[in-house]
């Protein structure tokens, strides 16, 4: 209801999404705010899905989709007027809360300005950064901007809690929403017992400095295991942006996978493999949900590792391994991302035998892990929480 008929205004939320990954969320998180509260107000910066999902972007996400430490300094001159742009606009129409998510490079910038101009407004940061990683120190010191935090990873509540972060609530990772186009049928499941004509995903990453580094060692050593497996059937699912880029070198490899951007082939082939090798990121939870044993291998500059190298605490560079708890998965850095090391480790998965079964043994205990109460999903949780917040902080009314 409007003010006008005699009721309260509509809860009126800011979010902030700054890459691809985050857009997604930010959708999911949209749709189910609107499934709760019909006439919600949602105002911010997203990308295309959470503009289907009606949220009109202050300007382009792609003028903030940016990673990585040398990308970042690049586009600097762009990302401070945009910060800046994003806190004027929330500081000039404060909403009831403001959410963040993902890319800490900037939507922690926008939350630390606004937060100092608007302390008393509820900031809610979807998906934790990776303190549990590297740089402990963020976990404390966004006490000062965040009131609370939304985790994809059922380990993350307590990681804050034992650094001296916000609060933080497991809210689930989306992944667990799609877990039926990820898991094989019957028949997919008898085909992925085949040996003798396996199929094998290659994902050499979505960002165009990863299949920069990674390109090579994995044409190399996709030509070693199809020596071994002259019937394998290659599948590299490309993201539509880098598919040009893509297909350019993978038509230097000796042996050339089927290189695909549909995401319904994609899924196919997850459901079908045998194996994979790819580059480690979120990629290597998806895989892990769908049962697929996988090496995985990431090599990044000289100065990135220099500084990685010192500030890294996670005892792995591999999502699944983590959230499992041990160390399940094969991982590949730097010089020792090499073509044999990886063919070496592929080839041991794709052949029956001790490592593929410890592998499998591992990632069937993940549902227990990622698991949440029956009925409730990701975005409808982090929506109850974001309202709740937002509700509590709103002045009552005389």
């Amino acid at each position: 209801m409007s003010p006008d008929s005699g009721g309260p205004r509509p809860l009126e939320l800011f979010l902030v999404a700054g890459e691809s990954s985050g857009d997604e969320i930010g959708a999911g998180l949209i749709q189910a705010l609107r499934a709760a509260r019909p006439n919600i107000v949602l105002r911010g910066v997203g990308g295309p899905a959470m503009e289907t999902r009606g949220l009109a972007s202050l300007f382009p996400m792609s003028d903030i989709a940016v990673m990585g430490f040398l990308p970042v300094i690049a586009r600097l001159p762009t990302l401070l007027a945009r910060i800046s742009a994003t806190v004027e606009a929330v500081v000039a129409r404060p909403p009831d809360a403001l959410v963040i998510i993902d890319s800490p490079d900037f939507t922690h910038r926008v939350a630390r300005r606004v937060k100092k101009r608007l302390p008393a407004l509820p900031i809610i940061d979807y998906v934790s950064p990776t303190v549990w990683a590297w740089r402990p120190g963020r976990a404390k010191a966004m006490r000062a901007y965040i009131d609370h935090v939304l985790a994809l990873l059922p380990f993350e509540p307590a990681a804050h809690k034992r650094l001296g972060g916000p609060d933080c609530d497991y809210v689930g990772h989306p992944l667990i929403q799609r877990l039926d186009v990820l898991r094989p049928s019957a028949a997919e499941a008898l085909a992925r017992q085949d040996e003798s004509a396996p199929t094998v995903l290659v994902l050499p990453g979505s960002r165009r400095f990863e299949i920069g580094y990674l390109m090579a060692p994995f044409g190399g050593a996709v030509e070693i295991v199809a020596r071994a497996f002259p019937r394998a059937d290659f599948v590299l699912p490309a993201v539509p942006h880098l598919a040009a880029d893509i297909r350019a070198r993978v038509a230097k490899w000796p042996v050339q996978p089927r290189v695909t951007t549909d995401e319904a082939e994609k899924f196919a082939a997850f459901r079908r493999a045998r194996a994979a090798l790819a580059a480690s990121g979120t990629v290597t939870l998806e895989l892990a949900l769908a049962d697929v044993p996988t090496v995985v291998g990431y090599r990044l500059s000289k100065i990135e590792e220099w500084i990685l190298r010192r500030l890294v605490v996670a005892p792995s560079f591999i999502l699944s391994n983590l959230v499992l708890g041990e160390i399940a998965i094969p991982g590949f850095i730097q010089e020792e991302c090499n073509p044999e090391g990886l063919a070496a480790s592929l080839l041991a998965l794709l052949r029956d035998g001790p490592a593929r079964d410890a592998q499998l043994a591992a990632l069937a205990r993940l549902d227990a892990i990622m698991r949440l109460p029956e009925g409730e999903t990701p975005s409808g949780r982090a929506a109850k929480i974001v309202m709740a917040r937002a509700e509590n902080a709103r002045p009552v009314p005389a």
